[in-house]
């Protein structure tokens, strides 16, 4: 039987998480706790394909956008042909980058595309290259939602899995970027909820650790 669908509503905030002791606040080297930044973020382990009531799903996908392996092709088969049929048409992405999609078979409404560094062959060309361009994905990513009147947001855990980047590593920059991004004085209340929807547990924990 298929795993059920989860319900926007049912996610529960960092907030609430902190309430219900379900996650216990950690000191964090990275910043000051955020009410604004815990009302909105999320921290959940699931498969990213039965978040229901999200505006937006984000695709850790490859330069070709014609889908791939882990994430990247659960969300491909989840969406049906028409996802394949329409990155078609959008000449790939670079990595850094990310672009839009209709979602199809998908119970949201809309999907971002984003490719992630390789991690090591990025470390090759600079020691800030990975975490620059990882920044990257999340900002456009973040960026192209607001654009598109998108509320929620759902993120994969980029890069982490085939392409290596080292979870603690991934989960510090991009808790920064994203409140970063929520602070800056043009975005504020734009969005409502940006869910990190983990699939693996070491992402998870990573998550945990760094959320202020």
């Amino acid at each position: 039987m298929a795993p059920s669908l989860v319900p926007l509503a049912e996610i529960p905030t960092v907030s609430l998480l902190y309430k219900l002791k379900r996650l216990v606040p950690v000191s964090s080297p990275l910043a000051q706790p955020s009410k604004a930044l815990n009302d909105t973020i999320s921290l959940i382990r699931n498969d990213i394909t039965k978040l229901d009531g999200v505006d937006c799903i984000v695709n850790a996908a490859n330069k070709s956008l014609l889908g791939g392996g882990g994430v990247d092709g659960v969300i491909h088969r989840a969406a049906g042909p028409g996802l394949l049929e329409e990155c078609r048409t959008l000449d790939g992405c670079d990595t850094g980058d990310a672009k839009i999609t209709s979602a199809y078979e998908l119970p949201c409404r809309r999907v971002i595309h984003t490719v992630g560094p390789i991690y090591d062959l990025e470390l090759q060309r600079g020691r800030e290259r990975p975490e620059t361009l990882l920044r990257s994905c999340y900002r456009r990513s973040l960026e192209v939602a607001v654009e598109n009147n998108m509320k929620s947001i759902a993120f994969s855990a980029i890069s982490t899995g085939v392409y290596g980047y080292p979870s603690e590593l991934a989960a510090r920059a991009v808790l920064d970027e994203t409140r970063k991004f929520m602070e800056s004085p043009s975005n504020i209340g734009k969005l409502e909820r940006i869910i990190f929807c983990n699939f693996e547990r070491k992402d998870e924990i990573a998550y945990e650790k760094f959320t202020p």
